[in-house]
């Protein structure tokens, strides 16, 4: 599934009526590599949720190939989340009393019985593509590296056209950082996987396609990279 990103006049306000977000217009071609940086509270992780239709409110459009998110109620917009939008956060979300493979195959309860087996089998291959092999072991003893691998091979489990990260490498020192960066660039390319990170690691930023910078919840810079 090849999902373009367009969006047009995009606005958030508070509840209390703050502009939290305006961006005129971003495009995105699928498989594109994007990162976005900023100071705390700029607005980076509201753009990000907005791509998600993780926030209600939001005037304008988002549109991930024909679907705009925004004229979808929060039901649709879950089911084309879990359809269409992987997911990774800074701090894993992952299940302690469960293993590495039940972890990264969770999203096959929430699937028709025909497709669970098909979507395990997936989990397991992006386990060991992501180079962990102990299936059963409990996520308890790994380290953080090995944690948000998972929670990466979860989101890409069901071959999902769009990864949204949060701060994907924050919670690691910097030798495991720079390994997970690697495997995650390596495995989103070979899969033509369009992925938009919200990070201030510029170790990851500069394996970016594109860079976005955001402040006062504006897009104040669209740069090219030199290093991806």
């Amino acid at each position: 599934m090849c999902l373009p990103l367009d969006v047009k006049d995009l606005r958030l306000h508070s509840p209390r009526g703050r502009l939290l977000l305006d961006l005129p217009a971003l495009d995105a071609a699928p498989g594109a590599l994007i990162g976005i940086r900023g100071a705390s509270g700029a607005g980076k992780t509201t753009l990000l949720y907005a791509l998600a239709g993780l926030l209600d409110r939001a005037e304008g459009a988002v549109r991930w190939g024909k679907t705009d998110l925004v004229t979808l109620d929060s039901e649709g917009r879950a089911r084309f989340r879990a359809e269409t939008i992987g997911m990774i956060f800074q701090d894993f979300m992952l299940f302690e009393e469960l293993g590495a493979l039940d972890n990264a195959a969770l999203t096959a309860l929430f699937r028709p019985r025909a497709e669970r087996k098909a979507l395990r089998a997936s989990a397991q291959a992006r386990l060991e593509a992501l180079g962990l092999t102990e299936m059963g072991r409990g996520v308890t003893s790994f380290s953080g590296g090995e944690r948000q691998r998972v929670a990466i091979a979860r989101a890409m489990a069901a071959e999902a056209p769009v990864l949204l990260a949060d701060e994907p490498t924050a919670s690691l020192d910097r030798d495991n950082a720079d390994r997970l960066i690697d495997d995650l660039v390596r495995l989103v390319r070979a899969q033509g996987t369009t992925l938009i990170a919200v990070s201030h690691d510029a170790a990851l930023l500069e394996r970016m396609d594109r860079v976005l910078t955001i402040s006062g919840g504006k897009l104040v810079a669209d740069e090219v990279s030199t290093c991806a």
